[in-house]
């Protein structure tokens, strides 16, 4: 196994999380069976291998390896330098407060090369300003129980987010697709949206930026539910990201549904308008808004 060149902790968690799936699948063991007698649960083993959490302790990985028929000293090594790596979190300061599903996302997020994201109905997180943000939160705290607390580190990780888009050394490419209503929701108040297309029309500038916007009322194709889909650099397989109508947000790396969902993103930028028209959609947005 090569150590991949991506540093950071998530990047080396879900490798970690590969590489030992691979090779309890080569050893022909099911997650009962790859635990028994070493101290930790199937669940336990079965989030180390999704890249949720970190082996705790390395005498656990070692007993991991001997099972799996490991004995090569130089690939044991290699494994357990990968933990060491694997064993600190990104945004720990989130961690009391922000749902681990979205730290996780975010990680993964932090060190994708590329992204693709479509969004039928709000805008999507990466664009958003500080009061759009705050605004979508406020909307949902009866229904969700949401504290101030939550919402303040919420919006404040959806905020450091953004850093991808215009940070100095290697800006993520990011291909985004917005559905015209989630440009015309209003969301806060009419000077919060004001406040978005302009920040949208800035994004639009930047050459690793490719915004398309899919209009209401032609024919071409939907997708009901946004998605995500990360291009993690070759070392670690493509990701998707999938928010489902009922709430429940789910990652998978499987080739089949990474597949399925390419093929639905490219439906969908068949569908949508040139991204050369995005700038002169969004000042029509910023006249109607003022008209109004």
């Amino acid at each position: 196994m090569q150590v991949g060149a991506r540093i950071g902790p998530t990047a080396r968690r879900i490798e970690l999380g590969i590489e030992l799936r691979r090779l309890r699948h080569k050893a022909n063991l099911t997650l009962e069976q790859a635990v028994k007698g070493l101290g930790f649960s199937e669940a336990q083993l079965q989030r180390v291998e999704t890249g949720n959490i970190p082996l705790r302790q390395a005498r656990h990985l070692r007993n991991l390896l001997k099972r799996y028929g490991v004995d090569s000293e130089e690939q044991v090594e290699a494994i357990v330098q990968l933990h060491r790596e694997s064993g600190s979190r990104e945004w720990t300061s989130f961690a009391s407060t922000v749902h681990s599903t979205v730290r996780t996302f975010a990680g993964v997020e932090s060190v994708a090369c590329a992204i693709k994201a479509w969004h039928p109905t709000l805008v999507l997180g990466l664009f958003q300003t500080e009061r759009y943000a705050t605004a979508i939160f406020e909307m949902e705290k009866t229904h969700e129980e949401f504290t101030s607390e939550y919402i303040a580190q919420s919006v404040r990780l959806r905020m450091l987010r953004k850093d991808l888009l215009t940070r100095q050394e290697d800006p993520v490419r990011l291909w985004a697709i917005l559905g015209e209503a989630a440009l015309r929701n209003m969301v806060g108040s009419t000077s919060v949206m004001r406040e978005q297309y302009e920040q949208i029309i800035t994004l639009s500038a930047l050459e690793n930026l490719t915004i398309q916007i899919l209009p209401t009322n032609e024919l071409g194709y939907r997708c009901p539910n946004d998605f995500t889909i990360l291009d993690l650099g070759g070392k670690l397989p493509t990701t998707v990201q999938v928010d489902t109508p009922w709430g429940v947000t789910s990652m998978t790396d499987k080739p089949r549904e990474v597949g399925r969902y390419s093929r639905k993103f490219n439906a969908l930028r068949a569908s949508a308008m040139p991204p050369e028209k995005t700038p002169g959609f969004l000042q029509q947005l910023l006249r109607e808004s003022a008209d109004a």
